[in-house]
């Protein structure tokens, strides 16, 4: 498709859909982690993501260039990519799926403000400022919150927040090294080969391996590594290919908002009228941070 200037409604309709997988995904990665220990499925979740590029690779005849040249910038990449999933997937286990997700998806209110000091053009405006305000005191009435709180784990919502950070610094290093100028599959690359090693080595730290799973825990697992860590992350990646990346950002927060409401439907996740306004005010804090001021046509 030719590269828009805006999102359409196909675009909008691509974005929704991605933004409801991902919000599935965690409370897959609840389901899962009952019946596999949660390190050993996210190592699992990666070798097996790693099949599914490789017949992408063949079949759509791209290729992986440049791992010798990016190799310790990507190796970075790999490192912050296993820590991410390391701790989310701890935190799922820990957790309810509607505080790891308050949490883990604040991270464009973290990187906004780290942004303001490394990444250029990425300075606070008032409105920004606003707008992390609003997430920050979104996140905290979160975790105040009475009703939720029963269901949580401070261990689950600190290891929640590690994993938001972690995120934050795959996107960093995205942006700031030689990773940039690597293909989508190249960069993709990285993440699970290197994530499938480390976690499964050291998975048997964390306890036994598999919980009793059943048809169940293998199908979650499965949909996982299908249809979000390798062909999810090429949709995306193509949408970020014809759409402004700022439009993108501003659907960012429909995936808290939506993983909120399926831990709700789903799992009988107790959500109280605190927890709906603070999840209120990280969704406009998200919004507020990701918009960006349009520019005329033939404006420097």
């Amino acid at each position: 498709m030719a590269r828009r200037d805006a999102i359409d409604l196909v675009g909008a309709s691509g974005l929704v859909i991605f933004s409801t997988l991902l919000a599935a995904n965690q409370v897959v990665i609840k389901l899962t982690n009952g019946g596999i220990g949660p390190i050993f499925g996210a190592g699992l979740r990666s070798a097996m993501a790693l099949c599914v590029l490789g017949l992408w690779v063949w079949l759509a005849r791209r290729r992986i260039t440049g791992v010798r040249a990016a190799f310790w910038p990507g190796l970075m990449l790999g490192g912050f990519f296993s820590l991410e999933f390391v701790m989310l997937f701890l935190a799922l286990d820990l957790t309810s799926v509607s505080r790891a997700s308050i949490l883990f998806y604040s991270m464009p209110v973290w990187l906004a403000v780290v942004a303001h000091f490394v990444l250029p053009g990425e300075r606070l405006s008032a409105r920004r400022i606003a707008g992390l305000a609003l997430a920050m005191a979104g996140v905290a009435w979160a975790l105040a919150d009475s009703q939720s709180r029963d269901a949580g784990d401070l261990r689950g919502d600190l290891l929640a927040l590690g994993a938001a950070f972690a995120w934050m610094g795959i996107a960093l290093t995205v942006r700031l090294t030689r990773v940039s100028r690597l293909t989508a599959e190249t960069q993709l690359f990285f993440q699970l080969a290197i994530s499938a090693v480390a976690l499964i080595a050291v998975a048997p730290l964390f306890g036994p391996l598999l919980r009793d799973p059943t048809w169940l825990h293998w199908a979650g697992l499965s949909f996982q590594a299908a249809v979000v860590a390798s062909l999810g992350f090429l949709f995306w990646l193509a949408l970020m290919a014809i759409y402004p990346a700022s439009d993108i950002a501003a659907f960012s927060f429909l995936s808290p908002v939506l993983a909120v409401g399926m831990g709700w439907l789903l799992l009988d996740e107790p959500i109280g009228p605190g927890f709906v306004g603070a999840l209120s005010l990280v969704a406009v804090g998200i919004v507020l941070i990701n918009l960006r001021r349009k520019t005329p046509a033939g404006a420097a």
